[in-house]
């Protein structure tokens, strides 16, 4: 089982709060800026965590939330081929450009929120089949990471994406899909069975007919994508006791407006940033402060981010993705294979393909099959170029040195002192006392370094944050 850390009681009247919503007040160090970076991002480049850690609390989170810049740093993807990525039209390049944002990002935050409105929209392009509308989705999603709710709602409502995944173009006043009404309510706003029957479901499916769209013959893909009022029910419905010739954007508005959508959305969203339930208390609070806002995003994260469980609550599973963007961060590695496709999917989660519409199931990160996924990623993350060779490399035979280094390479993340000594214990393990000839203790510690290395990687306290 992974290491978690205790929990923690916070006293709500005594704690500085942000907004109305308790604050942590602890100690903020690099230890403490390093969650922060894997939870609101894909984990710090070296140095960066101390660096973050500099800015206190308020600065940290502020900077995360409020990038100074927003692009790309460092050597666009080049694979094996030296051609650059096809995004559009090469099965898989999709993956790698979206990963090498997450890899070469100056904005974590607004990227990781990407991810998380990918996951809570889940659209997959086993469905859409076209890289295109994804990536369009994906540039949507990206834009409007920490804005309004409700212009997410209605840009997500009408992308061609996902018009075309939950069967919206082509509900018609003859024949309404229910799907997009459904997954709605369900998934995106409400909860399932919370506030609404399935006759809200039907209701709700007319008001949302008339889309339409033609197909590109040369390609097959959809195009074209519109409202017809011709296609559209305009009679009247009947929406948790609302009654009028509703439209789409009556739709969207109504469910909008339904008390039950604040609580949902404050809990959903908290759930990416803490592995324990936010108490009642504080899910009141933050639910006031959405609507307060007019249904703001960023101001609820920033306070989600300040919250004491946040620092000093359990330790959270990263997701895969999020994994192998961090690892490739910490040795600082860019995108030159597109080995990270299969990869992805070996440890369980590949970008633009959820498993259904309800998205990625985070308690099944860690399994038999996925946890040796994420062992394996060790031996193509360290690149050949990177495996120390033992007859050319020098290294002290001293199992605190080789371990020390064995965590540098990955930008020395922290690790427990129970971590640390069995990467000693199993360093002093590899026989130095034992040997005698001079090629072993030339080439052993230099084997043990590279074993260690791995081993870093896969030990509990680098599986969660």
């Amino acid at each position: 089982m992974l290491a978690t850390a205790p929990r923690r009681s916070y006293a709500r009247r005594s704690t500085p709060t942000h907004g109305s919503l308790p604050v942590y007040r602890g100690r903020f160090a690099s230890e403490q800026a390093e969650r922060l970076l894997w939870r609101a991002g894909f984990g710090p480049k070296a140095g960066g965590a101390a660096k973050l850690a500099k800015l206190g609390l308020y600065g940290a989170v502020h900077s995360l939330t409020r990038p100074a810049r927003r692009g790309l740093a460092g050597p666009p993807p080049v694979l094996e081929t030296g051609k650059p990525l096809a995004p559009y039209d090469v099965w898989g390049n999709d993956v790698l450009w979206w990963l090498d944002r997450m890899v070469r990002t100056q904005a974590p935050l607004i990227e990781r929120m990407t991810l998380t409105w990918h996951d809570w929209f889940a659209t997959s392009n086993e469905g859409v089949n076209s890289q295109r509308l994804m990536i369009n989705q994906n540039r949507t999603q990206r834009r409007l990471a920490l804005g309004s709710f409700p212009e997410m709602l209605t840009a997500i409502t009408i992308d061609p994406a996902m018009l075309t995944w939950l069967s919206l173009s082509g509900s018609t006043k003859t024949d309404p899909n229910e799907n997009y009404a459904r997954e709605m309510q369900e998934l995106f706003t409400l909860g399932a069975g919370n506030g609404y029957t399935e006759m809200d479901v039907r209701e709700h499916s007319r008001a949302l007919s008339g889309w339409t769209n033609s197909w590109n013959q040369a390609t097959g893909e959809p195009q074209d994508f519109h409202f017809d009022p011709t296609l559209h029910d305009d009679g009247i419905k009947v929406i948790y006791r609302h009654r009028g010739r509703f439209g789409w954007r009556d739709s969207l508005r109504l469910v909008l407006e339904h008390p039950d959508h604040p609580r949902y959305l404050v809990t959903k969203l908290w759930s990416y940033f803490s592995p324990e339930p936010l108490p009642a208390a504080d899910i009141r609070a933050a639910a006031a402060m959405y609507v307060s806002s007019g249904k703001q995003i960023r101001p609820l994260v920033e306070a989600m981010l300040m919250h004491p469980l946040v620092h000093a609550g359990a330790s959270m599973v990263k997701p895969p993705i999020v994994q192998i963007a961090g690892m490739l961060r910490g040795i600082d590695r860019y995108i030159d294979t597109d080995a990270w496709v299969w990869e992805s999917g070996l440890v369980g989660q590949t970008p633009f393909y959820p498993p259904n519409v309800g998205g990625w199931d985070a308690t099944q990160w860690l399994n038999t099959a996925t946890w040796l996924g994420r062992f394996n990623l060790t031996s193509q993350m360290i690149a050949a170029k990177q495996v120390l060779n033992p007859s050319t490399t020098k290294l002290t035979a001293d199992a605190r040195t080789i371990t020390d280094h064995a965590i540098a390479f990955w930008g020395s993340p922290t690790l427990s002192k129970q971590t640390v000594a069995a990467l000693r214990s199993y360093a002093q393990s590899a026989g130095f006392d034992a040997v005698s000839a001079d090629w072993e203790l030339d080439q052993y510690p230099v084997i043990a370094l590279n074993a260690l290395r791995a081993l870093v990687v896969a030990s509990p306290d680098y599986q969660a944050c």
